[in-house]
């Protein structure tokens, strides 16, 4: 097809394992194999067309990062084909091309060199990228004097500078702090908006949704489903359930996106969720930084817990307010989701899927009150999660996951999860 700029046919790729490096060399020196092999990818095939962001999600070791690097051309496959079309840009391990002797301005040509940038056009692009990572007089400074992330900031910069045909991007959504993890996410969604290509690889089925207009999904190194994102993250979800119960490992489900802390630290690892203990039903407390962040959840109606009990909801409706501190005139957006204690996800809800907002606070803070009328629950334990979103909704500021149990009783002893919408006639 004219426009497939990514063409991926039969590809595999085999790593070979030695027991020692004497083995190795030996082998090398006789030719005789001596090797096990470990198959990363086996007969992958898919095609990514021209302005199509396609998500590419799977199990930790199911291979996806060896196919980024096969696609960014950093590695070859042992068999198959890859055609690419135009220029192939990589956000996956940043700042590993940077030389720590040499200052970051130095190492923006020298960088950009290594991946197709001109000392010319650097000149030209140098302010845009100066401007873009916020470094100021540390620029001048050699790398090796910086932290993760600044480095990470100055990599996120240089290789986002020239917008490519196709956006390799591994987990890396957002680095540094709430102001440069927004700026590195509306600079990927204007690449989106603007016709690039992009492969998305993450373990946040939040962003793969909002994202991708389709979802590769790769088990044990082959592709076990490709098509319609909701399809394929939905049998992933099925798979992952069924992992984690053969594995008895008493999770709750799968969180919506991971996400900093409210006074998230300058770093190069991805969002990481925060995850309270299920038995600690305290709120987590606000911290005065000025970062955007969840300051309050109250759930009205609850009674004082007893023992090692949850709190029981008096009454039969939910209410749930949520207060947070926005980042200067923006305004945010807040979710919430609803969970068995120690089984599946019920329900998650946005303000920016509803059409709804928070409301603004005379003392500058906002605020947004969710009432489930009549909760149509059966008797059981729960537990709550609030998000706090960003103006877009991709960008992640904060999350309380998990941080409160309590317990629903429904006055009737039937079965089952919930009540559905429903007649008799």
């Amino acid at each position: 097809m004219s426009d497939t700029v990514l063409s991926v046919t039969g590809v595999a790729k085999e790593y070979k394992l030695y027991p020692t490096p004497r083995a190795r060399l030996r082998a090398l020196l006789t030719g005789k194999a001596t090797h096990r092999s470990h198959w990363a990818l086996n007969d992958v095939s898919f095609e990514l067309r021209r302005g199509e962001c396609i998500g590419v999600i799977g199990d930790n070791g199911a291979g996806k990062s060896t196919l980024l690097k096969l696609l960014a051309g950093t590695l070859q496959p042992s068999h198959g084909r890859i055609d690419r079309v135009g220029r192939v840009t990589a956000i996956l391990e940043l700042g590993a091309g940077f030389h720590p002797d040499f200052s970051g301005r130095d190492n923006l040509y020298f960088a950009g060199s290594l991946i197709g940038i001109t000392h010319d056009e650097m000149a030209r692009l140098e302010p845009e990228i100066i401007d873009f990572c916020e470094l100021g007089e540390a620029l001048d400074r050699p790398v090796k004097t910086y932290s993760s992330g600044m480095t990470v900031r100055l990599a996120f910069a240089l290789v986002t500078a020239v917008q490519p045909d196709v956006l390799i991007v591994d987990e890396a959504l957002a680095v540094g702090d709430q102001n440069f993890q927004k700026k590195c996410v509306e600079r990927i969604t204007a690449f989106r908006n603007s016709g690039c290509t992009i492969l998305f690889c993450s373990h946040s089925p939040y962003h793969v949704r909002h994202l991708c207009d389709r979802a590769l999904w790769l088990k044990a190194g082959r592709v076990e489903q490709f098509g319609n994102t909701e399809a394929v993250l939905a049998a992933y979800d099925v798979h992952t359930r069924a992992r984690e119960a053969a594995a008895d490992s008493g999770t709750a489900g799968v969180p919506m996106p991971g996400v900093t802390e409210c006074d998230a630290q300058e770093s190069s690892a991805a969002i990481d969720s925060v995850v309270q203990h299920p038995s600690d039903t305290s709120q987590p407390s606000a911290r005065d930084t000025g970062s955007a962040c969840l300051l309050s959840v109250d759930v009205a109606h609850l009674a004082d817990p007893v023992s090692d009990q949850p709190p029981v909801l008096q009454g039969q409706d939910l209410v749930v307010t949520i207060r947070a501190r926005g980042r200067g005139s923006e305004r945010p957006h807040i979710g919430f989701m609803i969970e068995q204690s120690k089984g599946v996800g019920i329900t998650s809800l946005a303000t920016h899927e509803d059409g709804a907002a928070p409301a603004l606070l005379e003392d500058g803070t906002w605020q947004s009150v969710l009432t489930f009328p009549d909760l149509p629950l059966h008797s059981g334990d729960y537990v709550i999660s609030a998000f706090l979103f960003d103006e877009t909704g991709l960008a992640v500021y904060d999350q309380w996951f998990q941080f409160l149990h309590f317990r629903f009783i429904f006055p009737k002893p039937l079965p089952g999860l919930v009540r559905l919408p429903h007649h008799w006639s």
